[in-house]
């Protein structure tokens, strides 16, 4: 490091990569030009939208009571540690998400309505339309923060064309992000992908000359900047030090378990020396948590303050094995009342809810200031759809979880008045985020009751 004066954005820097510090108090720029105690500097909010498809099994998923989270349903049960940290909130609506006189197609809209509030165009040829996302849209006024303005992730693939619902494109019932009406975000689904891109240093060709030198010497992209790390934490203080052990040993777990999900029939693959192959996990459940690892990862370092991140794609029919479940995910929707499929319909719902209990876990393991990376999070949890099987819109499933820097109060199941748009949800998170906003797509208001 050439400078003698650290910043909160610091960069180690090695052979063909860039890594974003995390979050450290003692070399906060704020704390220093103020020459105050550098616990006075908040770190920053980050938000996250979570989307699970199909709709869920309302009365496995609602809370029959408002107020404290006296008991948990059996699906939100497996968020059981982190009750005063989640907050169910209901009575929500997407009403742009009914058909409006386009007839069939639920599932679609279901998504392409989810963050934009917006109906879109029924089409499944090329003049797709719709309306900017609440992600596109903070991220339009963040996006001089961070490396990343946003990060847009998933487990299954994005698809460009081809009609997938009832005369939908595929683009609605796949895409979450839209950053104009007719602009959709694709996803990246690929762990190693997502590696390469948060953790490289932005100079294609120089990394693409230096990843053989890295495969030959099996290194990790770690011990290339090791060097500075050990300079850095001697000029840190003892909690920051422990950070950034905590951080880099984060990080080489990541690693590590991203070249082990390249294994092929349980033999590996031997990196030749050429442009590393992309691949994802072959289990469900291991690609999910890489990549809510690394969104951690990336929230950390302040590498980007806006994530979305597509559980499945809207009427995905993957079965859950994990759980019991050989029937497809949309087929078991159209349940028709049928017990035993809602059953199956509840653990696929639990299982999902697990994998959001991962991510909470690790942001709560993740020290901020006097308090965790949770602390600093306002992360949204539901579907477009409420029960998969009626095709409704309203009463959603809808999820907070963090306290968004301390503007909101977890730990209680909370009422919205019935059809109020979840764009009044938008407005408030992002007036959280700073972001003045008075209206957003279909909002009628802000919502006042989550602090």
């Amino acid at each position: 490091m050439s400078s003698t004066m650290l910043s909160r954005r610091t960069i180690l820097r090695g052979l063909g990569t860039a890594m974003a510090m995390p979050w450290l108090e003692s070399v906060c720029p704020e704390a220093r030009a103020a020459k105050v105690d550098s616990t006075e500097i908040k770190p920053p909010v980050r938000m996250g939208f979570f989307y699970v498809p199909n709709g869920m099994h309302m009365p496995d998923w609602q809370p029959k009571y408002e107020g404290e989270l006296k008991e948990l349903t059996p699906t939100l049960s497996h968020l059981a540690k982190h009750r005063s940290e989640i907050m169910p909130i209901s009575g929500f609506e997407l009403h742009n998400g009914w058909a409006l006189g386009d007839g069939g197609g639920d599932h679609a809209r279901s998504v392409a309505s989810f963050l934009t509030g917006a109906h879109p165009h029924k089409t499944d040829g090329a003049d797709i339309r719709n309306g900017i996302s609440v992600d596109q849209y903070a991220a339009n006024h963040l996006s001089h923060l961070t490396k990343f303005p946003s990060l847009e992730l998933g487990l299954e693939p994005s698809a460009q064309s081809g009609s997938c619902d009832t005369g939908y494109s595929c683009v609605y019932s796949s895409n979450l992000s839209w950053r104009s009406d007719t602009n959709f975000v694709t996803k990246e689904v690929n762990p190693q992908a997502l590696f390469d891109r948060l953790f490289g240093n932005g100079n294609f060709q120089e990394e693409a000359e230096n990843q053989s030198i890295r495969n030959r010497r099996k290194k990790s992209v770690l011990d290339f900047v090791m060097n500075d790390a050990k300079r850095l934490q001697q000029r840190l203080g003892e909690v920051d030090r422990r950070k950034m052990d905590e951080y880099l040993h984060s990080v080489r777990d990541v690693e590590r378990r991203v070249a082990h999900s390249i294994k092929l029939e349980g033999q590996e693959v031997e990196m030749p020396d050429y442009a590393r192959p992309q691949g994802v996990p072959a289990e469900f459940e291991e690609h999910c948590r890489l990549m809510l690892d690394m969104i951690v990862l990336a929230f950390q370092t302040d590498s980007t303050r806006i994530a979305t991140f597509m559980m499945s794609n809207a009427s995905s029919n993957r079965p859950y094995p994990q759980v019991g479940v050989s029937d497809g995910h949309h087929d078991l929707s159209h349940h028709q009342n049928d017990n035993e499929k809602q059953k199956r319909i509840a653990r696929i719902n639990g299982f999902h809810t697990k994998q959001f209990d991962y991510l909470l876990t690790k942001m709560r393991g993740v020290k901020e200031g006097d308090g965790t990376l949770l602390d600093n999070c306002m992360l949204l949890y539901g579907s477009g759809l409420s029960d998969g099987n009626r095709h409704n819109h309203d009463d959603l499933p809808i999820l907070m979880a963090g306290r968004g820097g301390g503007a909101f109060k977890p730990g209680r199941h909370l009422r919205v008045a019935d059809k109020t748009p979840l764009c009044n949800l938008y407005v408030t998170m992002l007036e959280v985020m700073g972001i003045d906003a008075d209206k957003f797509s279909d909002s009628n208001g802000r919502v006042t009751t989550l602090g």
